[in-house]
């Protein structure tokens, strides 16, 4: 039998509850530090194999993707808590404080400037881990200023949430060769527009 004093000085072995969130904790800990999020190092930190992540997440894009879609996710969530307005000029607001934090925020433009390939691929991709998230929680947000503030969209909420992700992609990041990137201005106005707040366009 194992006395408590020699269950005290056992070295540590591997972690019996490493999860999936953990390792999305640590990943999103060296992104928003700016550094390279590495899956070994993250994988020794919790007494587990690479493998093992992988076949959680598929890949180092997959971790990183998850990370990325979390922070959309509770972003969006936050903004929406934290708005005033009702109606069409909720979710605008919303989404232009999405959009902001995309433009600006340091540790996510040092990520895409250092992984343009894998960035673009993570964050557009259809099946991918982050816009059908984002699309989704950019839908409900649709459904709940129709049920709570009385908007009549103009198009089906699905569709609408996905034609304003979109958008905000090629404005963002995607549309060099429109000479729109990172024009937040520009993106307010077309997703005003589409969201049919005409008074919102020239603003």
């Amino acid at each position: 039998m194992v006395s408590s004093k020699q269950r005290a000085t056992r070295p540590p072995g591997r972690p019996a509850s490493a999860t999936r969130e953990q390792v999305v904790h640590h990943a999103r800990e060296a992104f928003l530090s700016g550094q390279r999020v590495d899956i070994q190092s993250i994988a020794a930190r919790l007494g587990l194999s690479r493998a093992s992540i992988y076949r959680w997440f598929g890949s180092r894009d997959g971790v990183l993707g998850a990370v990325l879609a979390a922070e959309f996710e509770a972003l969006l969530t936050r903004a929406d808590a934290r708005r005033r307005s009702t109606g069409a000029r909720r979710i605008l607001d919303v989404l232009h404080r999405v959009n902001c934090w995309m433009s600006d925020n340091e540790p996510f433009r040092r990520y895409f400037e250092n992984e343009p390939l894998s960035g673009l691929r993570i964050l557009t991709a259809g099946d991918g881990p982050v816009q059908p998230l984002v699309v989704d929680v950019v839908r409900g947000l649709i459904v709940r200023a129709t049920h709570e503030d009385g908007y009549r969209p103009p198009l089906e909420p699905a569709l609408l949430a996905y034609a304003l992700v979109r958008l905000g992609e090629g404005f963002l990041y995607n549309d060099n060769v429109a000479g729109v990137r990172g024009d937040i201005d520009r993106l307010h106005q077309v997703q005003a527009a589409l969201l049919g707040i005409p008074e919102a366009i020239a603003s």
